[in-house]
Formats: C-alpha cells, structure tokens, sequence
C-alpha cells in the first residue's frame, strides 16, 4: 500500500463519487447529482493550481481513497498575524476500505508535508450533519477554533 501524489483526474473523480452521494443525500438542497464527465473536467482544472495537492492511497491497482490538500498563506492584517497552513478540502476512503486506518494514514502524509513546507496548521471543515466525518477529525487531534453557521431568511 503507498500514498502517492497524483495529477489522474479521473482516480480523484472516481473516488469523489461516494463523499459526493453522501453529501447529496444529507443536504439535496445544496448538491446537485454526481455526474462523473463535470466532476472530473472540476478536478482537472484544479490540478492546474501549484497550492492544490492531491494523494490517493493505492494498494496495488486498487484505489482506496484520496484527499485534496491546498497549501495557504495568510497575510498579516491589523488584525490577525501572518499564518500558513494546510487546508485540507476533502479527505475520502471508499465504502468497503474504511475503518481499516487507511484515513489516519492520509493526515499523517498531510502532516508530514506540513512539516516538510515548515507549516504548523492543518485546517479543513466539514458539514455539520457529517457525523462520520466529525469522529474521524475528533478522534485524530482536531478541534473547533471557528464555527460557520446560518440562518436563512423568512
């Protein structure tokens, strides 16, 4: 099994699909259906940003998940200080590979490149009704500095 980085489209398409449907199925008021040919156009043209990075894990003609990291630099303002950080904008593991640690092995490539490009911050958000997602990133060291939230007008 090997953590590689990838510029393959059509691996990272693939493997949205199961975190797309998930997505679907708990806010369908916000996504719209997977459609494979969209997706894949979306993350080709990403792959052409030198701050966006992708990892898939492979185990030998398998692909088992991938995650979608940017690297960040935040300007110093008057109000907050200079900061880089890692965003991670999807991290995924297929169905039948999850609970297996394959994620776990994902934030560790992801601290590792932090710590390569001296960056101390890994940040990522999630949907709140992502219960899955929210045990995974609390069960490896993350926690809540900012809250995102809503409320639509009636």
């Amino acid at each position: 099994m090997q953590i590689i980085q990838t510029s393959e489209s059509e691996v990272v398409a693939h493997l949205n699909k199961e975190v797309h449907d998930l997505h679907v199925s708990l806010y369908p008021a916000y996504f719209k259906e997977y459609h494979f040919e969209t997706v894949n156009e979306f993350f080709k043209n990403a792959m052409t940003n030198p701050r966006f990075l992708f990892y898939i894990i492979k185990d030998e003609d398998q692909y088992l998940g991938y995650a979608w990291i940017e690297l960040r630099e935040y300007t110093e303002n008057v109000f907050m200080r200079a900061y880089k950080s890692i965003f991670v904008h999807q991290l995924c593991i297929s169905k039948r590979y999850q609970s297996r640690g394959l994620g776990s092995l994902l934030i560790n490539k992801i601290d590792q490149i932090a710590k390569e490009n001296g960056i101390n911050k890994i940040e990522l958000d999630f949907w709140a009704d992502n219960k899955i997602a929210e045990q995974f990133y609390l069960k490896n060291g993350f926690k809540d500095y900012r809250r995102f939230v809503y409320r639509d007008h009636h």
